[in-house]
């Protein structure tokens, strides 16, 4: 096992083992004073895992019910928070009880605010089983919904009981899931790890799961030293949001349907990259993402996804914070008006 700790408020520690998905009851038990803990899932995970962790509860003394949704970002809204909230009701959770986020991104985010606000908070464990959740979205303590506006809108930071991390979960993703997870992934070593981006443009989709074992904690590590200097999101956290300014814009100009979270990034990373940074870095930025099948460019013209950024939860009145990386490895904030954001992109690249 390898353990991280993140040294927050509520500090709590990220275990990652293969295999560590039937130790969840004994670990739910030794950190909280739950009886009861919903499983929250989704329809594409919880055929695959849920089973296995509800028999490791029960197994711990403790009843298991489980709440399953439509994956996808679509179903990341109110309706669908307001049905886990009642769940929860039917179910009899009390404060002291506890969720588990069982699943990708979207399992996380909702189930975290669920938690965050359900009684004004309960405790819950991140059991993350997609990529891009493994190495982003479990650790830090985000949680949200999107609105029709605009994504993760609506949230609140509540940082998990833990979060258990099992490699194996991966073995049952679609090519296409990792690719997604893979986003993320470059963007670490773009942030912050010049060998960690030069060990991904040597792989490939296939040859990189040879190195999840070791890829895993190095991003994993990043996160937790850039979330414990800055949790609450208002200074260094922000370097984690390079290629989501625009990434986000993409996401919601093709209405959540055609590019998914990690594809969005590779692909704001790459537009940012193109205008803000020097040619070389954007030419080998652009080879690294497409040798994941990632995309690097899309169709939407960029004076209409411009204007999409302006919903972005880094802007702060009229400005908006943006990050480049100069060089690989190296992450900058900047900021600059709406107008100012916009005049980056006029020329063409």
């Amino acid at each position: 096992m390898k353990k991280i700790h993140v040294p927050v408020a509520q500090a709590y520690d990220v275990l990652i083992e293969r295999g560590i998905l039937a130790k969840a009851g004994e670990t739910v038990r030794a950190l909280t004073k739950a009886e009861t803990c919903a499983v929250i899932t989704d329809d594409h995970v919880g055929p695959l895992y849920a089973d296995a962790v509800e028999a490791s509860l029960r197994e711990a003394g403790l009843r298991a019910v489980r709440f399953t949704f439509p994956h996808g970002e679509a179903s990341k809204n109110a309706a669908t928070l307001a049905a886990i909230w009642s769940f929860l009701c039917t179910e009899g959770l009390t404060r002291s009880d506890c969720l588990i986020a069982l699943g990708g991104g979207v399992v996380g985010d909702i189930t975290g605010f669920a938690a965050a606000t359900f009684l004004r908070g309960m405790p819950y464990v991140q059991i993350p089983t997609s990529l891009l959740a493994q190495v982003d979205s479990s650790v830090g303590g985000k949680t949200a919904i999107d609105l029709p506006e605009g994504k993760n809108l609506v949230g609140a930071f509540k940082q998990p009981a833990a979060v258990l991390c099992d490699p194996d979960t991966l073995r049952t993703l679609p090519r296409t899931f990792l690719t997604d997870g893979m986003g993320e992934v470059i963007k670490y070593g773009m942030i912050a790890d010049a060998a960690l981006f030069d060990t991904l443009c040597g792989l490939d989709l296939d040859t990189v799961q040879d190195r999840f074992d070791d890829i895993i904690p190095a991003c994993v590590g990043i996160k937790r030293d850039v979330v414990a200097e800055d949790e609450l999101d208002t200074g260094l956290r922000m370097i984690l949001n390079f290629g989501h300014t625009l990434g986000h814009a993409i996401e919601a100009y093709y209405h959540y349907e055609t590019y998914t979270h990690g594809c969005a990034v590779a692909a704001g990373m790459c537009l940012m990259t193109d205008y803000t940074g020097d040619a070389d870095t954007a030419a080998r930025l652009r080879a690294c993402v497409e040798r994941y099948g990632l995309p690097s460019r899309v169709d939407a013209p960029i004076g209409e996804l411009v204007p999409l950024c302006g919903h972005d939860k880094k802007r702060a009145g009229s400005h908006l914070r943006y990050i480049v990386c100069e060089p690989v490895g190296h992450a900058v904030i900047r900021d600059a008006t709406l107008e100012g954001f916009a005049a980056l992109f006029e020329r063409t690249v």
